[in-house]
């Protein structure tokens, strides 16, 4: 029986943080940002106890590790971080190393967090990074967190949103190699990314009722109608003339060397790209620590840090936690804050966060 120490049940249910690999900068940034007063929203940490008290030891965070069973037994008051231990940790991991037990221990980390997102007793859930290569190794067969979270929660119809302050992309395919997302785009892929991306920025409502999305091409110069390939022509191109006809402010397929300067200087609410790498490097060249990653069509709010585990980081305690704070303050907008102001998921609301953290 957990003795109270304070105040203990917030108005609404908190954000759970899982701290993700455990061998890489995960645990570090989860204390920084739990720690940090700027922190807004209640939040729960799922992971384990004993690295999360050794990252406050190598960070010099002045926090106190609290193992709990339950949402229920959380105490939230400053100075104390609430852990929903999931299973135990051998004590030879390393960090900085690819591990196959990191990576089946972050795994349950997440499930963790989407079972008690299904259930109500957390109201958004904040990732910090997984590996995928351990989890591979750990013979799981998701490529990254995106793809636990539709398969668990039973998702089919859903999409990566990266966002700061300055760009919101959604990506129509996402972790697989070139070669085989160029055989995934098909025209009904293509249209149900810029529906999902439409009802998701107008339930924001900072984007007006209809908003303006603009689809980034293919190939260079949107094909040269068909000189550079038929892609834009044949798949992209009636995607968005069918969003148009169900009255979507939908359009491209625009070149992708200037849509997203066009979209940054406000002419659109958000792009759709093509590509892992076409859509993220425009957003991650804005600034790592101010980018949040967040799964749209969820039946939960899910966001995160937009960087990896950084295993040449891991263990030194100098890893910038900028991200994940900001990652937990668009969760928090998103599910509707602790005050009660509701707002819905992908809306890229502005986050101030200073960068000298």
């Amino acid at each position: 029986m957990t003795t109270p120490l304070g105040p203990t049940a917030p108005a609404t249910p908190p954000i759970a943080i899982t701290m993700g690999d455990p061998n890489g900068i995960g645990p570090e940034i989860t204390v920084k940002a739990y720690a940090d007063p700027r922190r807004r929203p209640t939040a729960i940490v799922i992971g384990d106890p004993d690295v999360l008290a050794r990252a406050c030891r190598i960070t010099g965070t002045e926090v106190t590790v609290r193992p709990v069973e339950s949402v229920a037994e959380a105490i939230h008051r400053p100075g104390v971080m609430n852990v929903l231990a999931e299973g135990t940790l051998p004590e030879d991991l390393t960090p900085g190393t690819v591990d196959a037990r990191a990576g089946a221990a972050s795994f349950q980390y997440v499930r963790r967090g989407i079972e008690l997102a299904l259930r109500g007793e957390i109201r958004a859930l904040t990732t910090a990074p997984i590996n995928k290569e351990a989890l591979r190794l750990a013979g799981l067969p998701y490529p990254g967190h995106t793809e636990i979270l539709a398969e668990l929660s039973g998702t089919s119809d859903y999409a990566m949103m990266m966002a700061n302050d300055e760009l919101r992309v959604v990506l129509v395919t996402v972790h697989q190699s070139l070669r085989t997302a160029l055989d995934a785009l098909t025209t009904a892929r293509e249209l149900e990314i810029i529906r999902l991306t439409h009802r998701t920025l107008r339930a924001g409502g900072r984007t007006g009722t209809n908003p303006r999305i603009a689809v980034a091409a293919l190939n260079p110069h949107a094909g040269e109608n068909g000189l550079f390939g038929r892609e834009d022509l044949d798949i992209i191109e009636p995607a968005v003339r069918a969003a148009r006809g169900e009255g979507i402010d939908a359009s491209g397929p625009w070149p992708a060397d200037t849509v997203f300067m066009r979209a940054r200087a406000g002419e659109f609410d958000a792009v759709v790209a093509q590509y892992h790498d076409q859509g993220l490097i425009p957003v991650k060249y804005l600034g790592l620590e101010h980018g949040v990653n967040i799964t749209i069509g969820l039946p939960f709010v899910r966001t995160s840090v937009d960087h990896g585990t950084a295993f040449d980081l891991a263990g030194k305690g100098t890893a910038d936690h900028t991200s994940l704070l900001i990652a937990l303050h668009h969760a928090d907008d998103l599910a509707g804050t602790e005050t009660g102001t509701a707002a819905a998921a992908g809306t890229g609301s502005s986050i101030a966060i200073p960068t000298d953290t």
